[in-house]
């Protein structure tokens, strides 16, 4: 189905939320616009040196600039002071980040503060954990294993059912080693508002597949959610 194709799937679905899907390390206009078209609320663009995936402020301003209002454009940041956060933000037009490291709770109460949207990455197997939620007063949580080298999901697929509990109590982003051929399952097994996917529908590192990513949105298009968290 076509991006338009699934939207009237939704609609017809009523009033229910269904799950939104957040397409991250996006480092081309042109890609993120195809991305759009096929029917996903949001797009990510990380801002870690270490990433194969980083991109400068002036590609993701391009990005947002390419993007329709309605769809949402991410900045993700590991360990970024608040300043820099601010001033990345501020250079590519950004009123979305996340935060994927040990940032203190200060920090995401800053931020909001200054009036972004603020997701909190938790994970499963190492700190900041999943029963740290409380401590921190994020917009909504990014949740994956931890595992792996590099700060993200590391294409590690692993038991999304244990992220099932927080999202009763708080907006919630399931991620790590999702694909179009395993994303029924993870949404099965977490009941998530929003999945976020980047590996899993790659022609290569940073280059999106529209392809697995129309084939990752169908496989998530009519499954319920408790909350909407991008517009």
């Amino acid at each position: 189905m076509s991006g338009n194709e699934l939207k009237r799937t939704a609609a017809r679905l009523g009033k229910r939320e269904t799950v939104q899907v957040k397409v991250c390390g996006l480092t081309r206009a042109d890609e993120a616009v195809a991305c759009a078209q096929a029917g996903v609320h949001a797009v990510g663009c990380v801002f870690y040196a270490k990433s194969p995936r980083c991109v400068t402020a002036a590609a993701a301003r391009e990005i947002r600039r390419a993007l329709p209002p309605e769809v949402s454009c991410v900045g993700v940041f590991v360990d970024e002071p608040f300043e820099g956060v601010m001033a990345t933000a501020s250079q590519a037009g950004l009123t979305a980040v996340q935060l994927h490291g040990n940032e203190p709770p200060e920090v995401v109460e800053r931020l909001r503060r200054e009036g972004l949207f603020v997701i909190k990455a938790l994970f499963a197997d190492r700190a900041p954990g999943l029963d740290e939620a409380l401590n921190y007063s994020a917009s909504a949580y990014l949740v994956e294993c931890g595992r792996g080298v590099l700060p993200g999901g590391n294409a590690h697929a692993w038991e999304w059912g244990r992220a099932a509990a927080l999202g009763e109590r708080h907006p919630l982003i399931l991620a790590g080693g999702l694909t179009p051929e395993n994303a029924a399952q993870a949404l099965r097994a977490a009941l998530p508002d929003a999945v976020d996917v980047s590996s899993g529908v790659e022609a290569g590192p940073g280059r999106k597949d529209i392809r697995k990513v129309e084939q990752f949105i169908a496989a998530v298009a009519t499954a319920g959610a408790r909350r909407r968290i991008f517009a």
